[in-house]
């Protein structure tokens, strides 16, 4: 009888990382970088001086960088779903007529 070797995948359920980032911000930042691509095309083909076409995106890049791995180390792979989550949540129920709370009679 043959005995086989089996590997064990250890990263099942585990959310996907790449280099920090978590799960959604991976998508977000590819996103922003091919709007700094399209940023960058269209203040080149208007005329704009290369040289402050790369400024200006070489600024907002970093700003987009900055901003992605913070929200990724801040709220991890869910915690910004659950942010925008708690803002629909009333914070008080307010009833203005007694109706709620009357019994319905049947006449």
């Amino acid at each position: 009888m043959r005995t086989g070797v089996y590997t064990i995948n250890k990263g099942v359920n585990r959310p996907l990382e790449f280099k920090g980032l978590k799960a959604q911000y991976i998508w977000w930042l590819g996103g922003g970088i091919a709007g700094m691509l399209l940023l960058f095309a269209i203040l080149y083909i208007g005329g704009v001086n290369p040289f402050v076409c790369l400024g200006t995106v070489g600024v907002a890049g970093l700003g987009l960088f900055r901003r992605v791995y913070h929200m990724s180390r801040t709220y991890g792979q869910y915690g910004l779903m659950k942010k925008r989550a708690a803002r629909l949540v009333p914070r008080r129920i307010t009833i203005r007529t007694r109706k709620t709370f009357a019994l319905w009679k049947e006449n």
